[in-house]
This record gives C-alpha cells, sequence and structure tokens, in this order.
C-alpha cells in the first residue's frame, strides 16, 4: 500500500481484480465500467490497481457485472472505507453483513439441528474449522 494507492492489497480489489479476469472472455473490463454505472472506463482500473475504493452506492450494480454477491462485495467495501465507526453503524442498523453462501450455511445448521439454536461448542468449532483445514 502506497500513498497514490491506499486500497492496494485490500481483500476487495483481490476480489474485482480476479472477477474481471474471470470474466474476459465474456465482457471487457470497460464493459463491466459500464454496467456498473461509472461514467469514465479507466475507473475499473483505479478500482483494481488500489488508487481509489469503491463507492458504496455502486456496489449493487458493480455486484451485478461481476457476477458476485452484492453483500460480500459491500462488506469488502466497508472493509476499505477504513471506518470501525461506519461499520459498526451498518452492522448495528442492519445485523452483520452476510452473504448468500452464508446464509446457505446458516440455514443447514438450523435443519441439521432441528432448529434447535445450537450453542457453537469448541467440539463444532474444531468439527467447522476442520473442513477448512485450520
Amino acid at each position: 500500500m502506497t500513498k497514490s494507492r491506499p486500497y492496494a492489497n485490500t481483500r476487495l480489489t483481490e476480489l474485482i481484480t480476479r472477477r474481471v479476469l474471470e470474466l474476459r472472455s465474456k465482457k471487457s473490463q470497460i464493459e463491466i465500467a459500464t454496467e456498473a454505472g461509472f461514467t469514465h472506463p479507466n475507473m475499473m482500473s483505479l478500482i483494481k490497481s488500489g488508487a481509489t475504493k469503491v463507492p458504496l452506492d455502486r456496489v449493487p450494480a458493480l455486484a451485478r457485472a461481476l457476477e458476485v454477491d452484492a453483500r460480500l462485495l459491500f462488506r469488502l467495501a466497508l472493509e476499505q472505507t477504513g471506518s470501525e465507526t461506519t461499520r459498526m453503524a451498518v452492522e448495528e442498523i442492519f445485523g452483520a453483513v452476510v452473504s448468500r453462501n452464508e446464509v446457505t450455511w446458516l440455514e443447514e445448521i438450523r435443519d441439521a439441528s432441528g432448529q434447535t439454536d445450537p450453542a457453537l461448542t469448541s467440539r463444532a468449532r474444531s468439527a467447522i474449522r476442520g473442513i477448512f483445514g485450520k
């Protein structure tokens, strides 16, 4: 991270860079920028390089253009604000920002537990971490 690229190497820039590469056979970076509503096509280059952050009001359109979960993109964009106060305010108003995939995990836990609202025990925590090799 440098002064001219304060958002470089963030999880958001890494995700956007990866998705632009993955989508290149379907659409160009300029098409993605246009779909996201950016008036300047070079905005995607600025975001990918970390020179600028993703404006929160562009998250839904950018998520559609990148074909990613808008909630995940929003959470990563919140990280870029660098403001713990902003993140906390959003979480206080809306609760934890969870992706569609995380919602699927929660639904499976509810189903598997018979809707009993199970506490996270050390055994369950170990099992979950084991799935991810942690």
